[in-house]
């Protein structure tokens, strides 16, 4: 089983993913809130379970609530309430977010991941941006697949516990995030636009050296991008 490092609770509180998604437009920043804390829980099952077989229970348990959702109200967990009262009525079905469970779940493969693996992690972060696009009411021409994609891999380069696997992650994300921030983003989809931004800027610092997060020369790379969509 893959090994993960800790801050899938920090990720939550993380100032620039907050500034990030302070961009969407109010009306649906209740929506992508609930998406990104549905990425926080199950990144959570990944960091905080040491047996494969526990955590593929945990992850189907989820994928089961998830469909669910598409045919009953959900139960009494605050991430599947929110899902249920802000994206669901959006268009993104909970059939579509369990295939996020998929992705998550090749991590729990004893072997070290290889390329095959990684791409398909990948598909966690295209998922995630696609459902976000969709409440976002994100343009045809936004790059949002690239974008979700970088970003999932990029974000595991900083937490996965093997070297040689963090720095493969990372080769592969850099591709996706030059062509995600390469182009002009619209209006309404500029928060995901800034967490690619944000996840190019991670891949300039060398894996073994802590991300200045919040520093000002980051914060202003994607207050230029909230205002010029570049």
């Amino acid at each position: 089983m893959t090994t993960l490092g800790n801050t899938a609770d920090e990720r939550a509180t993380d100032p620039e993913r907050l500034l990030a998604l302070s961009y969407a437009p109010a009306s649906v920043r209740p929506a992508v809130a609930a998406l990104f804390a549905l990425d926080d829980v199950l990144g959570r099952i990944l960091r905080t379970t040491r047996e494969p077989m526990v955590g593929q229970m945990r992850l189907t348990w989820w994928y089961e609530a998830l469909e669910r959702l598409d045919r009953a109200p959900p139960p009494a967990e605050p991430v599947l309430q929110a899902l249920a009262a802000h994206v669901l009525p959006r268009g993104v079905t909970g059939t579509r977010l369990a295939l996020m469970i998929d992705a998550w779940e090749v991590l729990l493969d004893p072997e070290l991941p290889d390329d095959a693996t990684l791409e398909a992690y990948a598909a966690r972060g295209v998922i995630l941006f696609g459902a976000a696009a969709t409440v976002l009411g994100a343009a045809q021409g936004d790059p949002v697949a690239p974008a979700g994609r970088g970003w999932a891999l990029a974000d595991l380069s900083r937490h996965i516990g093997e070297p040689a696997i963090a720095a493969r992650a990372a080769a592969l994300a850099d591709a996706a995030l030059s062509a995600a921030t390469e182009r002009k983003w619209s209006r309404d989809a500029r928060s995901l636009g800034a967490l690619a931004h944000l996840a190019r800027m991670d891949l300039a610092v060398a894996l073994d050296v802590p991300v200045r997060r919040g520093s000002p020369a980051r914060v202003a790379r994607v207050l230029l991008h909230r205002m010029t969509g570049r």
